[in-house]
């Protein structure tokens, strides 16, 4: 195709638009920004998100020449397009730039293939912070990330870049009740740890008794993940947590995080100790430090 120049083309315009919440919500559509997040977009293409239009620069084509070619292999549109074009469509492009469309994932489809470890993001609104949980759950091997419905866009420009193109990789939930959220969770057989700071339990004396319960025994479980899954009532931070048994982690804001009515929703409440003089770690280490160790512990 002929090299985009215009900057105040029609195209371009709707192109930026898409920085906005209405517009991607209006099209279905949302933008990939920068080779890391293009390049992952593109190859998921056709499993889960389709990718429109991608658009590049000539020197951008150059220092990533496996971007445009996986993409005219995949059939997608590639655009090459002035450095003026670039900048106008966005400001975090580095001269590569996806029109992503996805398909919504759902909580039925996520919980239906039996997941070991999820992630649930509630009322957390800042962007980074949300793309970098993403992330982390990506990288500890969650099988999903729920992101209710009082939470940020997650196909907000900020929170797409945070994930580094970890949104492609792992199932990404929106739009349900944090309420909806937990009944689904316990139904498909998942203990629900909320994370706080006053939590009855420890992170490092659970990883210890996960540790001395593989020792044991090499297969995950045992009596403390029979005791918390087990039918009848389920007292809150009255059973030990196993961080062997099927995890789902409960993140709540960055500034608040969770109410006294979403810890007393999850089953247990967990503490992630600070050995040192800092007041608290933020939303992205603590969820880290918490999925992998239920990662090490699953494993």
């Amino acid at each position: 195709m002929p090299e985009l120049t215009n900057p105040r083309a029609e195209r371009v315009k709707a192109v930026r638009a898409l920085a906005g919440r209405s517009a991607r919500a209006r099209h279905g559509q949302f933008l990939a920004e920068g080779p890391q997040a293009a390049r992952e977009a593109v190859r998921s293409h056709g499993s889960g998100f389709s990718v429109r239009d991608l658009y590049v620069t000539d020197a951008a084509a150059q220092r990533h020449p496996e971007i445009p070619a996986e993409a005219t292999a995949a059939g997608i549109r590639v655009h090459t397009a002035s450095p003026e074009v670039l900048e106008a469509m966005s400001g975090d492009a580095q001269g590569v730039l996806a029109v992503v469309a996805g398909s919504a994932r759902s909580l039925a489809d996520v919980l239906a293939g039996g997941p070991q470890l999820v992630a649930v993001l509630a009322h957390v609104r800042d962007p980074g912070n949300a793309g970098a949980v993403i992330r982390a759950a990506d990288s500890a091997g969650a099988a999903a990330v729920v992101v209710t419905s009082e939470s940020v866009d997650v196909h907000g420009p900020k929170v797409v870049r945070s994930t580094a193109g970890s949104l492609f990789h792992v199932p990404v939930v929106t739009g349900v009740p944090l309420s909806e959220v937990l009944s689904s969770l316990r139904a498909a057989g998942l203990t629900v740890l909320a994370t706080d700071a006053a939590g009855a339990h420890d992170l490092d004396d659970l990883q210890d008794e996960a540790a001395d319960a593989r020792r044991t025994s090499p297969q995950c479980g045992g009596e403390h993940s029979d005791a918390a899954t087990s039918s009848g009532a389920r007292a809150h931070d009255r059973a030990t947590p196993d961080l062997c048994a099927p995890t789902a982690w409960l993140f709540g804001n960055e500034a608040w995080g969770l109410s006294q009515a979403d810890r007393d929703g999850a089953d247990a409440v967990v503490r992630v100790p600070i050995h040192g003089r800092a007041e608290s770690l933020n939303l992205a280490t603590a969820a880290a430090v918490c999925l992998y160790a239920s990662a090490r512990a699953q494993r």
